[in-house]
């Protein structure tokens, strides 16, 4: 278990360790996400955005962020449990934790080479759109399995 959480970073460490990997020629991916009960979706998207990269990053909201966009029922699931089952998918690297709405400071500070987002965010502004694209990095829409979310969930368990 120490293994995998080894795998969950501060931002002072995760910086640290993203210079080191874009210097040794390696392509830093990038996605976040609330996570708060796992699905196929969320396992189709994480395989999608690791096969455009060697390292995958993953940003997952804090209990506080979750409450903010989802409402205060949420999440189900605490931070530190989120944050260790997605540490323990093979294809994710890494994984931090973030408060804010919108993982933007990580990822300008980060600059990874591709951001993976779903297509649901086509024609919307995209959280470090604008840092990413003045340094010619990449953001990249992938499809996202329809009717699977934490919410349709949720609501077809409150409905048995």
């Amino acid at each position: 278990m120490s293994d995998i959480r080894s795998k969950i970073l501060d931002l002072d460490t995760l910086k640290e360790k993203s210079i080191t990997i874009q210097n040794s020629g390696k392509k830093i991916v990038f996605t976040n996400g609330c996570f708060d009960i796992l699905h196929s979706g969320h396992i189709h998207t994480l395989s999608e955005a690791k096969k455009n990269g060697d390292i995958l990053i993953v940003a997952v909201n804090s209990d506080s962020s979750v409450r903010e966009l989802k409402g205060k029922n949420r999440p189900i699931n605490n931070q530190n449990d989120r944050a260790l089952i997605i540490a323990c998918l093979s294809f994710v690297d890494y994984v931090i934790v973030f408060d804010e709405e919108t993982p933007e400071k990580i990822i300008c500070d980060l600059l990874p080479d591709v951001l993976i987002k779903g297509k649901d965010y086509e024609g919307k502004m995209i959280a470090g759109e604008n840092c990413l694209k003045a340094n010619g990095k990449v953001i990249k829409l992938i499809d996202l399995i329809e009717n699977t979310s934490t919410t349709n969930i949720i609501n077809k368990i409150l409905n048995r």
